[in-house]
This record gives C-alpha cells, sequence and structure tokens, in this order.
C-alpha cells in the first residue's frame, strides 16, 4: 500500500489534497463479484479527544464474521466541516492494515463523492486502499434531494450541481432513510444494490452494523474502566 500524502497537514493542505485527488476517483463497477464486505466505523469518547475504530469483514452474502480489527487513539485533525477524512483516515488505515482478510468492498459510515468537493472520507479510503467503497451515513452533507416513499427500497437522488452523486434510500419500511453515495471503483446503482443485499431486517448494513457496535464497545469498555472486546 503506497501512501498517498502525510496526514500531518494543515486545513488548507487538507483542501489541496481534495482537490488533487478527486480527478482520480472511478465511478464504475470494477469487479464482477463480491465474496467479502466490509465495514468501517469510528466513535469519539465523550470529550472529542479519542477515537475509537474497527473494520468488520464478512462473508457475502451470507454476512458471516471472517475477521475484525480495531485500534484507539488521539483525534489527529480538528473538527473542520467536509474535512472528516482527515480525522479518521489515519486510525482506518491502522485498522484496516491489521485486517487478515481483506474485503472485496469496503462500506464506511461517512460519504462518497456526495460531498461539497466530491472527495468524502469513502472515496479518499477508496483511493488510498484501491478498493472499491461505498459511503452510508445517517446525515447528508449536501441538500439537493427530496425524500423517497416510505416502503423499502425507495429512494430519490441526491445531485450536485445538477448530477446524480447519491441517493435517499429506505432501507427497511417507515424507518427513517440512510445516504448512500459510492466512493471509488463502484457506481451508484450497483452501491444502492449492494446496500440493500447488505440490511438483514436492520436499517443499517451488517457490515456498517458490527462494526459500529465494536467501535462502541470499545468506548463503552475504555470509559468505564473495563477492558475492550
Amino acid at each position: 500500500m503506497k501512501p498517498l500524502h502525510s496526514w500531518n497537514v494543515s486545513v488548507e493542505e487538507a483542501i489541496q489534497i481534495q482537490e488533487a485527488l478527486k480527478d482520480r476517483i472511478i465511478l464504475r463497477k470494477t469487479f464482477s463479484k463480491v465474496r467479502t464486505i466490509g465495514g468501517g466505523d469510528v466513535a469519539y469518547s465523550k470529550n472529542g479527544n479519542l477515537l475509537f475504530g474497527a473494520i468488520v469483514v464478512l462473508s457475502f452474502p451470507d454476512m458471516e464474521i471472517l475477521d475484525m480489527a480495531t485500534a484507539d487513539g488521539k483525534v489527529p485533525f480538528p473538527y473542520i466541516p467536509n474535512l472528516l477524512s482527515f480525522r479518521e483516515g489515519p486510525i482506518l488505515i491502522q485498522i484496516f492494515e491489521k485486517l487478515r482478510v481483506k474485503p472485496d468492498i469496503m462500506v464506511y459510515d461517512g460519504q462518497g463523492i456526495a460531498h461539497p468537493r466530491g472527495m468524502g472520507l469513502v472515496s479518499h479510503m477508496g483511493l488510498w486502499f484501491d478498493l472499491p467503497s461505498i459511503g452510508c451515513a445517517t446525515t447528508p452533507l449536501l441538500d439537493d434531494f427530496i425524500s423517497p416513499g416510505p416502503s423499502r427500497e425507495s429512494f430519490e437522488w441526491i445531485r450536485r450541481e445538477g448530477k446524480e452523486v447519491g441517493a435517499v434510500l429506505r432501507t427497511r419500511e417507515k424507518v427513517n432513510p440512510l445516504f448512500i453515495s459510492p466512493g471509488h471503483r463502484i457506481d451508484l446503482l450497483t452501491s444502492i444494490h449492494l446496500i440493500l443485499e447488505s440490511c438483514k431486517g436492520f436499517r443499517f448494513p451488517e457490515p456498517l452494523r458490527k462494526a459500529h457496535h465494536a467501535s462502541r464497545k470499545m468506548l463503552v469498555g475504555i470509559e468505564t474502566g473495563r477492558t475492550a472486546l
């Protein structure tokens, strides 16, 4: 894995990195079959100074856990809107390198190209690992969309400068939708399909749900003085 850049940068340099990398994003399906799918999630301590990350790798479509890795550390970058990858990217890389089973595709709690600069956390990680990546978030970074219908699989497009860059997707009937966007090496419709295929009766896809559970378990363990995981 060849590093794309340093993570020790200023806000201005971070924006320049996003601008430089976004033209390298591939928005087409570059794989024929998915056998494994990973989910990555990061939780923050109450004081906001520490973060706890987890990546879980599952079989697809059976969704059986094949591997999991975790890490914790200090938050390396201030909270700046639209620069989430500079807060969470370093720990996600650290976790990914621990995995024994590398996934065919990754799902992250974040945005791909449905981002004001077209370069969210999910696209950034997709480029870094050279892996197909999908963003699946609870809140949007863009506001050009309408709410989908109440039934499962209903969706509406999210647009940026008139182009379809994501979808507001209902993954379970009458529950709040999720905000889906391709990150790298995948198209939007395939992203929607894989998220729906990965939801097993819950609002969130299983890779992300299990990664979320693992990162929160670490957080609770540390903050209550117990051994995490």
